[in-house]
């Protein structure tokens, strides 16, 4: 069957739902912040501070505050993470950007105040100068962040804002549960979002050519 053979009425009707499904993420994505800074809450942190915590715990740093991550994800967590790396890393051979995994130190305001340190699942880097220690100086080209239930409004929130101010030029937020991607590119200093479903071919707008295949990381 080709496309043009397809009835311009089921087309429209699959749109449809996509969309529906896609409003649907949204409208539930509110609620409670399950990420708690709950190391002394009242004190701010540098990056140096972070550096000599030894308490077995993960930690992210935004602006001075620590935020207590969960310990391990999921297995599944950790297929769909190894799964979006791959076809990053076969996109990406030969090529200046590179894709990295957690645990990876982001430090986004490394030339400033350096009171601000993450770890997403993945980051492209595409300027290697910033690459230094236990991660990077700055801000990625990309980040993927994959939800667990512990961060999942943590991750469309507190970190969305924070990459859209750090000037991460794509943020992708994976709903490994409802099978989504939420894409989101940065322009004139705002994140302008596109939702995808789990049978799409994604594209890394900031990757010339580079389209990722949800068939394969759903599957």
């Amino acid at each position: 069957m080709t496309l043009n053979s397809i009835p311009f009425a089921f087309v429209l009707l699959a749109l449809r739902f996509s969309a529906v499904i896609c409003i649907m993420y949204l409208a539930t994505s509110k609620g409670g912040l399950a990420v708690e800074a709950l190391r002394n809450e009242g004190q701010l942190y540098t990056y140096a501070d972070y550096c000599t915590w030894d308490d077995g715990m993960k930690w992210e740093l935004i602006d001075g505050k620590a935020y207590s991550m969960a310990p391990a994800p999921a297995w599944e967590h950790q297929r769909y993470s190894g799964r979006l790396f791959k076809q990053l890393a076969v996109h990406l051979e030969g090529k200046s950007c590179e894709v990295f995994a957690a645990p990876f130190d982001v430090r986004l305001n490394a030339d400033t105040d350096d009171n601000t340190v993450v770890q997403p699942d993945l980051v492209v880097i595409c300027d290697s100068s910033i690459l230094s220690g236990t991660g990077c100086a700055g801000s990625p080209d990309m980040v993927v962040e994959i939800l667990s239930p512990s961060t999942a409004a943590y991750d469309k929130s507190v970190k969305l804002n924070l990459y859209m101010r750090a000037g991460v030029r794509e943020y992708w937020i994976v709903d490994s549960d409802a099978k989504l991607v939420h894409t989101h590119v940065l322009e004139n200093g705002r994140y302008f979002v596109t939702c995808y479903v789990g049978s799409d071919a994604v594209p890394a707008h900031v990757l010339e050519g580079c389209m990722i295949d949800l068939s394969e990381v759903f599957r």
